[in-house]
């Protein structure tokens, strides 16, 4: 049944996916949105998954290797860490990723990146690590990273492609559209190198306050706003030299 509805879905309101090419010439950052243990790693917390999921395993495998590339070019990369205060609930859902624990950080693949120069990590308390960044005093981390670093593309992979990624995509696209992101121009989803999570209907019925939450639909959809909002979103990714 998910199978078909997947399939309706995709025929009704395709996608169309690019081959993106980043060129050296163009100054771009990466950010990681929650690739963390407690939404990747498995039994690592409530959010996290159960079994072995194949989305989440090649979002990981495609993050390690780009951010691998950028830190190779010594290119700038933004890593959002969800992390919440106990007794701060994030409703609808259950307590998670809480600070200080296992689950709040990088997951394994990715920890090396806590010692790279070129890596700003981020923790945040909401899904939109946009509004995430924001200090007390009305700075905004994300913002001033962008502007000092004269940020004009940025690809984006990361947890869950239909709320955290999709909020923090629609808020700066939102914020490049106001002028307040200058120099940046572009915003790049790498579909592979992002993953939701999988809670069908039938688990739904039986935990209070739930919501359906199909995997591959959810997937599709949280692409698909992106995209609407002005996004690009990519297929694969490349690096391309300069020409001499």
């Amino acid at each position: 049944m998910v199978i078909h509805a997947v399939e309706v879905l995709k025929k009704e309101i395709p996608l169309e996916e690019v081959s993106v090419c980043i060129h050296e010439d163009v100054i771009t950052g990466l950010v990681l949105v929650d690739i963390i243990n407690g939404f990747c790693t498995i039994g690592a917390g409530n959010l996290a998954p159960r079994e072995t999921n194949n989305q989440i395993v090649e979002m990981i495998d495609e993050s390690v290797k780009v951010s691998r590339v950028f830190c190779e070019k010594k290119w700038p990369i933004f890593a959002f860490l969800d992390t919440h205060e106990p007794g701060k609930l994030e409703h609808p859902y259950p307590s998670h990723c809480l600070a200080g624990s296992h689950e709040s950080n990088l997951v394994p693949a990715l920890q090396w990146l806590e010692k790279e120069p070129n890596v700003t990590i981020r923790r945040k308390d909401c899904y939109d690590g946009f509004i995430g960044s924001m200090e007390e005093d009305g700075s905004n981390v994300f913002v001033d990273w962008v502007k000092n670093n004269n940020i004009q593309t940025l690809l984006v992979a990361g947890v869950c492609t239909d709320i955290c990624v999709l909020d923090f995509v629609c808020s700066t696209l939102s914020a490049r559209n106001r002028g307040f992101l200058a120099p940046l121009k572009d915003v790049v989803v790498y579909s592979r190198g992002c993953a939701t999570f999988d809670f069908p209907a039938s688990a739904a019925r039986e935990t209070k306050d739930a919501l359906t939450h199909p995997q591959e639909i959810m997937h599709h959809m949280g692409l698909y706003m992106a995209k609407g909002r002005g996004a690009t979103i990519a297929k694969d990714v490349s690096f391309c030299a300069l020409n001499k």
